[in-house]
């Protein structure tokens, strides 16, 4: 009997994949996110309707695009618009049931930080920016993030408020106005956390194979909830992994 083995990107990559469901609209990043998306659609969401940011609505790529410039998006998609029909009509308006975002801090709110480590006035490192990431953490029903998981990036507070999670607890993004439930789930490579629901901090609630929860939070830079039933994540099926390996060009370790 062969031994189904993965890494731990492939296994982040599928449990982020199963997340989504099929006919969901999904505002889509590069990345991660994008594997993840394009994992679902060739899986079990063949309706998933795919949108970038770069106008791409209902593509369905043969590969994964470098950027949201990739030709492939526009070649295959239902219709191209322009960036700020995109963001004007769909994002804003409430039509996007789910966005997909990395990040390279989070805090345990759920903020995310893609903008500066450091103080921004003269940061360490200068990232790449907010893109769309504010307004779709803002206005999308809901929002997953999925980034691996370190102290590096898992911080008590993120350096800068790029996209804001759940601000400092439950009710922060109705006083600010924002439309969407913000992140419902973080989907790293050692698990899976969840808001709380009474105070919008985030709690490990899943746990990958082979992974045991100090490990989760001996990486995490605060003092990480832990749920009273953690769940295991199920492993990924030889289809999920061939779909994955097809579209990242990875071969079986």
């Amino acid at each position: 009997m062969t031994t189904v083995t993965w890494t731990s990107d492939e296994i982040m990559t599928v449990t982020a994949a199963r997340a989504l469901e099929d006919e969901m609209s999904c505002f889509v990043g590069i990345g991660l996110p994008s594997t993840a998306a394009n994992v679902a659609r060739r899986t079990h969401a063949p309706g998933l309707w795919m949108v970038y940011e770069s106008g791409t609505l209902g593509t369905v790529p043969d590969h994964l695009p470098l950027s949201i410039g990739d030709g492939v998006l526009a070649d295959t998609a239902d219709t191209v618009v322009p960036v700020p029909e995109v963001f004007n009509y769909w994002l804003q308006a409430g039509r996007i049931d789910v966005g997909f975002l990395g990040a390279a801090q989070i805090d345990r709110y759920a903020n995310i930080n893609t903008t500066v480590i450091g103080d921004y006035s003269s940061p360490a490192v200068r990232l790449p920016g907010a893109g769309g990431a504010p307004e779709i953490a803002a206005s999308c029903g809901e929002v997953i993030v999925i980034m691996r998981h370190s102290r590096r990036a898992f911080v008590d507070q993120v350096d800068f408020v790029t996209s804001v999670g759940h601000g400092r607890g439950k009710g922060d993004r109705e006083r600010l106005g924002l439309r969407g439930a913000g992140p419902t789930r973080v989907i790293t490579d050692l698990g899976v956390l969840e808001p709380d629901p009474d105070t919008g901090e985030l709690v490990l609630t899943g746990l990958h194979p082979g992974v045991e929860v100090e490990q989760v939070t001996q990486a995490t830079g605060w003092g990480l909830l832990v749920a009273e039933n953690v769940i295991p994540t199920p492993a990924p099926t030889e289809t999920e992994l061939s779909v994955v390996r097809s579209l990242t060009g990875n071969r079986q370790p």
